[in-house]
């Protein structure tokens, strides 16, 4: 099943996200290679920074996919102001389709 883990960003953290990247990046790459990962990618905001998170998880149930995003060094640095993970159903453009 795929989630859709929707996060935010605590106000004025964007250089807690430039430190982070790097190590965020290491656990984007090694949950794709184990087939967890759909999609990910930055919400940004009107000047064009980075200002939240969209990842798409494979997992088996919602409290695996908050497994998977507490793990993430983002959410470890203290990044997010709030992280909604919902059940999500790819419908248009689903790659595998």
């Amino acid at each position: 099943m795929l989630f859709a883990l929707l996060c935010k960003d605590k106000p004025g953290h964007l250089d807690v996200r430039m430190e982070t990247r790097p190590t965020h990046l290491a656990y984007l790459d090694k949950l794709n290679a184990e087939g967890k990962l759909s999609m990910a990618g930055p919400f940004l905001d009107d000047e064009g920074k980075a200002c939240g998170s969209l990842v798409l998880v494979k997992a088996e149930t919602a409290q695996e996919a908050k497994t998977l995003a507490d793990a993430d060094p983002y959410t470890q640095a203290g990044l997010f102001e709030s992280v909604e993970i919902k059940p999500f159903n790819w419908v248009f453009n689903k790659p595998e389709a």
